[in-house]
């Protein structure tokens, strides 16, 4: 079984942390200097770690070796929460500068992230078995009055056990250098595919975005196989994709399937990819997971909140829940 970390309470120190990039220009900047105040004026301490405003690495906030003691410092600080301050391309780069069996033996603590922070969501519960958030980045946290956002918090301090996804999304960022404080731009209404789906699926929730899983399937930092031996227990695999393509994003579903991290699978949420609208050869997004997923027997849920298309529900990996659709066709997710 996983370990659920303590909940967040106020007067709790939170750790920002750059793994991948960091906040050193606009929009970014102002972001995170606004989010750092509303933690603070919402009851917390925050301490920023010293990659969190720098651009010094290969698109990264410093080298790989000084992003790894980064994070190794905040672990092992009196913090009982760590978010990640952006998300990235290179984040695997600092796996090896990980020492996830000092991690093992120390207490848990929450990790957030998003985006390139599968790298690190992903393995803290695969290798260590702790469980960890897949939600929004530390710059997002000034819109805490946001429902995303909101939600992640009520996560981070297990407020309540229901959520649901959201009414709307956005297809286009408006975010400038020069108005770095915007809201999101949620024009499109969610409508959600379901194939498959006859009623609620229960299992564990493991997945991120699909860029950085399908790099880390077959490393000495894949212990997929392993986990579901040691958890026996569905797995409902949350999925969304970032640069993949369609073509790519089919491609990706069949390395996985037939690496075996499917072989347990009771469900799939897979969200709205940044190619949401192309089709290449007739294969879109859609066609992409049923083509490769719906011989696995499973409901796969289609276009959820989830993913680089905004707002994106947070999930705890490495936890038991249960998945519906309500009646009025929206995604509910239970956490036992």
């Amino acid at each position: 079984m996983t370990i659920r970390p303590e909940y967040l309470k106020k007067g709790d120190r939170i750790y920002i942390v750059a793994p991948s990039c960091g906040n050193a220009y606009e929009p970014y900047l102002s972001r995170m200097r606004a989010s750092t105040a509303k933690l603070e004026s919402l009851g917390f301490q925050v301490t920023e770690g010293e990659n969190v405003y720098l651009n010094e690495g290969v698109i990264a906030s410093n080298t790989p070796e000084k992003q790894g003691e980064e994070f190794m410092k905040a672990w092992a600080s009196d913090a009982s929460t760590i978010i990640s301050a952006a998300g990235g391309e290179f984040m695997c780069d600092v796996l090896p500068h990980i020492d996830f069996e000092k991690i093992k033996a120390m207490k848990p603590k929450w990790f957030m992230g998003f985006s390139d922070n599968t790298n690190l969501t992903f393995t803290l519960t695969t290798l260590c078995g702790i469980q960890t958030v897949y939600g929004p980045c530390a710059t997002q946290m000034f819109l805490a009055d946001s429902p995303e956002i909101r939600d992640a918090l009520d996560l981070l301090q297990g407020n309540k056990k229901v959520f649901l996804g959201y009414p709307s999304w956005e297809l286009k960022n408006l975010v400038t250098a020069d108005d770095p404080l915007r809201p999101l731009n949620l024009t499109e209404k969610k409508i959600i595919r379901a194939y498959g789906y006859k009623e609620p699926f229960s299992g564990m929730l493991l997945g991120g975005c699909l860029d950085c899983l399908i790099n880390l399937c077959g490393t000495r930092f894949d212990r997929v196989k392993t986990f579901l031996k040691e958890n026996n227990t569905k797995i409902i695999w949350y999925l969304e994709a970032c640069d993949l393509t369609p073509l790519s994003i089919r491609r990706a579903y069949f390395e996985l399937r037939e690496a075996g991290w499917f072989d347990t699978v009771s469900g799939f949420l897979i969200g709205r990819p940044v190619c949401n609208d192309a089709s290449i050869g007739g294969v879109d997004r859609h066609r992409a997971a049923i083509d490769m997923l719906s011989k696995l027997g499973v409901p796969i849920l289609m276009d959820v909140d989830l993913g680089h298309l905004a707002p994106s529900m947070p999930i705890i990996n490495g936890t038991s829940a249960t998945v519906s659709l309500t009646p009025d066709h929206n995604l509910k997710i239970e956490y036992k």
